[in-house]
């Protein structure tokens, strides 16, 4: 049976306008690292054409040697800056710290990766493979909501999530965190659906 890690984490359920509190569980990812506007920075897009075929070479690797198939997860994004306000008022994105991520099964080895990449570099070598890597993310506590909108409109529901924290005695402690559960390429803006994820600590 082909497995769906969207289905199976709690962490990857989320409702529009019904922000919670939930512990993430410790998962591991790839991960590439960049800075600048993602609608215009060349680096964000060679990250995600390097991310993309080392995630679908291990999933071919897991179903032939493993006998373990499963669906490759949707991109994912951290997001910091200097200025928290460009995430909520100014949204000046070419002041972005990212790292964008596919999640990777427990199950996949840093072996399985090393000869991923070394596959992907054999047929295509995308320019920033050797910035891809295999690392684990541990949030912990987060709060999480659904977005429905373009990625341009998420100030407020970011806003309304920070409040909803903040009211249940928690404050902000990582990276914004964001799952994109659409495809801009295929999706009116209007119907697309991101979970917006922070992660957060007691506020005294």
């Amino acid at each position: 049976m082909k497995v769906d890690l969207k289905k199976d984490l709690d962490c990857y359920a989320a409702r529009r306008g019904e922000p919670r509190v939930l512990d993430v569980p410790p998962l591991q990812y790839l991960m590439v690292d960049g800075h600048g506007d993602p609608n215009t920075a060349e680096e964000y897009t060679q990250a995600l054409e390097a991310l993309y075929p080392v995630a679908y070479a291990l999933k071919l690797a897991s179903k032939r040697q493993l006998d373990r198939d499963y669906v490759v997860m949707p991109l994912e994004g951290l997001w910091s800056a200097a200025d928290p306000e460009t995430f909520t008022s100014r949204r000046d994105k070419s002041q972005w710290d990212w790292t964008m991520m596919i999640l990777a099964p427990d199950w996949i080895t840093a072996e399985q990766f090393a000869a991923a990449v070394a596959e992907v570099e054999r047929k295509r070598s995308p320019a920033a493979l050797d910035r891809v890597r295999l690392a684990p993310l541990v949030e912990g506590r987060c709060v999480q909501v659904l977005h429905v909108g373009s990625y341009d409109d998420e100030g407020p529901t970011v806003a309304a999530l920070h409040a909803f924290a903040a009211a249940s005695g928690l404050r902000p402690t990582g990276r914004h965190h964001e799952i994109y559960l659409g495809d801009p390429r295929r999706t009116a803006p209007e119907r697309l659906r991101t979970i917006l994820r922070q992660p957060v600590a007691p506020a005294g």
